[in-house]
This record gives C-alpha cells, sequence and structure tokens, in this order.
C-alpha cells in the first residue's frame, strides 16, 4: 500500500488522465469508422477496470470508496451491466494482501512480542483483504476458531489523505453512473474516519449486536475475543458470503437472504441501539440454517432511541399520498426551507425509492426498478428538489444506508414483504406534529 501522500495522490489523479486518453482513442478510431457501440462499450471495460484495481490496490479510503459504489452495480443502465459488474462486485470481498512479515510486527505491537502464546495456531494467509485491514484465520488460546482483524500500517494517514484526493474520481464515476450523486457520500465518508479506525470502537458496537441478537434464531453476530486500537480479535462465522447469493442464488434463496438482510438492518437500532452502516454484501453471511451472519461493525450510527420518528412518519404519509403532510414533516426536520414550495411530483420522486416497496404486500427489489428510480430522480424535478432540498447531519448516514441497502435488494432480485417490515420496525411518529 503506497503510503506517502503524494505517491497516492499520484495514483488517483490518474484515474481522469487515463479516462482522458481512452477518450481520445475512442474519438480517433470513430473517425475510422468503427462501430460506436463496441467502443463505448470497450471504454466502459476499460475505465472500469483501471477505476477499481486502483480503488483496491491503494485501500485506505480509496478502496472504501469504491465498495460504497459498488453496491449501487444494480443502478447501472443494462448497456453498462456487463463491462461493470465484475469489477464493481472485487471490491465488495476482495484487495491485495499485506505481507506475512508485516502483520507480524502489527500483532507485536499491539499484542506483545509474545503474542504467539495468545493462539493456539495462526494463519499466515489472509482469509480477507479490505479497505483498513485485513483478516486472518486463527484458533485462539482455548481452542475456538477465530478471525483476527489487523489494521494495515498507516492506514489512518492514508484514509484522511485519501479523501483530499478523491474528488478527482467522481467525474469518472459519472460515466460509471450517470445521474448518482457521489460528492455526498465522500464527505460522509471523510466525517467518518477517527471513528473507523479505533477497532476498540466497533469491538463495542459488535458486542452489543452480538448481544442483542444471541439467541433470535433469525442473526448471528460474531462474539469480540480481545481488541486493541489496531487489532481485533472475534468468533470465526463460516456461511456462503451474500455477494455470492447475489451472483449464483436461486430465487427461494435470493428472497430468503434479502428478508433476512432487510429485517437485520431495520431492526438493528430498536434491538441494538445501532444501525450497521457499512451494508456491501463482502459484510453478511448466509449460514446454512437460514439465519443471517453479520461481520465488520467499523462504520455504525449510535441510535438508542430507535429510528428518527420522522421516518416512520414520512413512509407512511407517502403511503398515503399526503404530500402537504411530508411536506410539512420536510420542513420540520430541516429537510427543506420554509420557503421552500415544491410540487407534489418533486417530493413523489423523493421519497419513491423507500415508500414506494411497501405500497403492496410484496414488492420485488430488481435491477431495472432501480434504474427506473435513478432516472427519475435525475430527471427533470431534479434540479428543482437540489436547489430546495438540505440533509441535515443527523440523517446523513441513515440516508446513505438506506439508499445503499434498496440498491443491494435489487443486487439480489428479491421479493419481500417489504411494507409489513417497514411498518414493523420504523416508527410510526404519530405524536410527531405535521405542521413546521
Amino acid at each position: 500500500m503506497p503510503l506517502s501522500a503524494l505517491a497516492r495522490g499520484a495514483r488517483l489523479a490518474a484515474l481522469p488522465l487515463g479516462f482522458a486518453g481512452r477518450s481520445a482513442v475512442r474519438a480517433g478510431k470513430l473517425l475510422a469508422g468503427q462501430p460506436a457501440e463496441l467502443l463505448t462499450e470497450e471504454l466502459q471495460r476499460r475505465t472500469s477496470r483501471h477505476l477499481f484495481r486502483v480503488l483496491g490496490e491503494l485501500k485506505g479510503g480509496a478502496m472504501k470508496f469504491g465498495q460504497m459504489l459498488s453496491v449501487f452495480e444494480a443502478a447501472l443502465p443494462a448497456e453498462a451491466m456487463g463491462p461493470y459488474r465484475a469489477a464493481l462486485t472485487l471490491l465488495q470481498e476482495a484487495a491485495p494482501a499485506l505481507p506475512a512479515e508485516q502483520v507480524h510486527r502489527v500483532l507485536a505491537a499491539e499484542l506483545g512480542p509474545d503474542w504467539r502464546t495468545a493462539f493456539q495456531s495462526f494463519e499466515d494467509e489472509p482469509a480477507a483483504a479490505a479497505s483498513i485491514g485485513q483478516v486472518h484465520r486463527a484458533i485462539w488460546g482455548d481452542g475456538r476458531p477465530v478471525a483476527v482483524k489487523i489494521q494495515y500500517p498507516g492506514a489512518g494517514e492514508a484514509l484522511l489523505g485519501d479523501y483530499a484526493n478523491l474528488g478527482r474520481a467522481v467525474k469518472v464515476c459519472s460515466v460509471i453512473a450517470p445521474g448518482l450523486d457521489v460528492q455526498p457520500m465522500l464527505d460522509e465518508l471523510r466525517e467518518r474516519v477517527a471513528e473507523e479506525l479505533d477497532y476498540r470502537r466497533e469491538a463495542a458496537a459488535q458486542q452489543a449486536f452480538a448481544e442483542a441478537y444471541r439467541g433470535s434464531g433469525e442473526v448471528v453476530v460474531p462474539d469480540v475475543v480481545a481488541a486493541t486500537e489496531r487489532v481485533l480479535v472475534t468468533e470465526w462465522l463460516d456461511g456462503t458470503p451474500l455477494s455470492r447469493v447475489v451472483r449464483d442464488g436461486a430465487p427461494a434463496e435470493r428472497d430468503a437472504a434479502g428478508l433476512a438482510y432487510v429485517r437485520f438492518l431495520l431492526s438493528g437500532p430498536s434491538r441494538a441501539g445501532y444501525l450497521h452502516a457499512d451494508v456491501h454484501p463482502g459484510n453478511f453471511r448466509m449460514l446454512p440454517d437460514g439465519r443471517l451472519g453479520a461481520i465488520d461493525f467499523g462504520a455504525v450510527k449510535e441510535l438508542p432511541d430507535g429510528f428518527p420518528p420522522a421516518m416512520g412518519r414520512l413512509v407512511r404519509l407517502a403511503l398515503a399520498e399526503d404530500w402537504e403532510g411530508a411536506r410539512a414533516v420536510l420542513v420540520r426536520e430541516g429537510f427543506l426551507r420554509p420557503d421552500a414550495r415544491l410540487d407534489e411530483d418533486v417530493l413523489r420522486a423523493f421519497l419513491t425509492p423507500i415508500a414506494e416497496p411497501a405500497r403492496a404486500e410484496r414488492h420485488r427489489f430488481s435491477r431495472e426498478w432501480l434504474r427506473a428510480q435513478v432516472a427519475n430522480a435525475a430527471g427533470a424535478h431534479r434540479t428543482a428538489l437540489l436547489r430546495s432540498l438540505n440533509l441535515p447531519p443527523s440523517y446523513v448516514l441513515v440516508n446513505r444506508v438506506v439508499g445503499s441497502a434498496v440498491a443491494v435488494l435489487a443486487q439480489l432480485d428479491c421479493t419481500l414483504p417489504f411494507r409489513a417490515e417497514l411498518l414493523r420496525w420504523l416508527p410510526d411518529g404519530a405524536d410527531a406534529p405535521d405542521t413546521a
């Protein structure tokens, strides 16, 4: 992993330069009479491979940004899906690994020079490599199989530096998903850097989830065994990665996985006091008995009182098509200025992605449906909405999680009793006034 800000900045700067060069080559081939459709597909494929290879190799904030983008693969237009899907989903579970000698140095610094005595065995080959750390399989001293998560040396500096340079990738991202505004996602990631670098904080959140779902029969969260600032040891969790269900699952498997996934994300705040905020498929497993396994709690939001009541109220108002009532709630919560006047088509476009799937008893989440929502949000009403819309700080992470989770459900192509789950876990907000 390149550590110097200069080296990392140069790699990120190469993204728009590379795209510009490929575009120039494409233009020349067009003038020479080669088919436009084939050249566009080639440009998309090469851009995709370059973008996500660089993001993965840099790890840190660059890879985390790529993982966030990967869940929106389902929103890509049909003609772009083939070239991009493999490159986008690659970042959900895999990345280049840290050499064993560096792993040993981190373990010695965090657990002491005799760190090996804590384990019966330790596998030097990582089981998974992610954005700011990688995971090794081991056997703890008491015989339990454990996952040992080790933070990359220099990950903190890399994470902070990347967010100053990732703006260079934003224009390239617009080639992947036109209409998807990635700048707010980048801003929100930057604000949460320090939280994800302290594995002790992650350990506290993970243990809260483990205790909240213990014996639930629906969700399994591994218990924490040990934690320092840069090393986290948890019980090992086997299972089929959700990303594999996305790729190969039968319809019944997709439906079961989608329901378990939705129920976990919606129930987290009321059961554990936290919202799991890193919702890409690589962080979830389907166990043989049908339970959902959840891992990686570095990105969470504390919601000790559950979801904000306004969320449930907005869903119910949208289902009733009470757009004036919805506008009043948006004003009261700080989404809209009091003098903002938006017609019901604009409000419908804003609220549809979460409310429309709850109109029927069961809803099918699909790539076609999601693309239609993205196209609608990016249409004629988008300018009016963006001029008036403000996202209050307390809702930034919640909004991103909702959007990302809906994209994952579309990847799963699953049919769910979404309305029942939404109304079960979101507060109805009936006690909140509907006027600003």
